[in-house]
């Protein structure tokens, strides 16, 4: 019968333990980023989709069917290689100063996450009443005035709960960065897999990880969403 002697002290302590936090800082300021970026892409996309335009009401529904309809690995596959087709050169230039392969998992993060995002955000906006933008609207707001002020604020709120879903699959999407080699935590801990043969240990490490990263965003959204309620409810 095999038997597997753990050894914990390669992930608290030498070179491997060194690896798999430079993965841990990689995934934080990826999914930190994306989170970002995600948000305020599918917050246009969803005012797009929403607005009178008829052209911009298009390519807003385009970008959402096309984008919720692909495999996140596909489109970070297709941003890794086929960037420098897609993309102007001065783009890809400053691309490959700041990092070009956690630039491609970025950019497909963001497209992929925003896309959902835009849907939930439209959603929320839906529930709310049409008597409060033509209230906006009478009073002198113009459309993005009243989506801006008075709508979205509102909708926002409402789709806390969707929205936190969201982050917490871009943070766990993010180990797919590994396909194109962004060196993030799941990266990591098959590096030290690799060269230890200790597996169990590594992705022991990568999982808490991973559960402490959507905890913090979980609570962080929560606690922006309950900080906007107490200053709405003080005026």
């Amino acid at each position: 019968m095999l038997s597997y002697h753990f050894d914990w002290s390669i992930i608290t302590s030498g070179t491997y333990h060194d690896w798999l936090v430079s993965g841990v800082i990689v995934t934080i300021k990826l999914s930190v980023i994306s989170i970002a970026l995600s948000f305020v892409v599918g917050l246009v996309i969803a005012v797009m989709r929403m607005g009178r335009n008829r052209l911009l009401r298009w390519f807003a529904h385009a970008y959402l069917e096309f984008f919720r309809n692909t495999p996140l690995l596909v489109q970070i596959f297709f941003w890794y290689f086929g960037s420098y087709r897609v993309l102007p050169m001065v783009v890809n230039d400053w691309l490959n100063e700041v990092g070009f392969e956690f630039a491609a998992a970025v950019i497909a993060l963001t497209i992929y996450t925003s896309a959902f995002i835009a849907e939930d955000i439209r959603s929320g906006v839906l529930s709310i009443p049409k008597e409060q933008m033509e209230a906006a609207r009478s009073a002198g707001f113009s459309y993005l005035q009243s989506m801006r002020h008075i709508i979205l604020p509102q909708a926002v709120r409402i789709t806390i709960p969707p929205l936190i879903n969201q982050f917490l699959n871009l943070a766990k999407n993010s180990s797919l960065a590994m396909t194109i080699g962004v060196m993030e935590l799941t990266y990591q801990a098959r590096q030290v897999e690799s060269y230890t043969f200790k597996g169990f240990e590594a992705f022991s490490a990568a999982t808490v990880v991973y559960v402490v990263i959507s905890l913090a965003i979980t609570c962080a959204v929560n606690l922006y969403n309950d900080k906007v309620l107490n200053i709405h409810r003080a005026h």
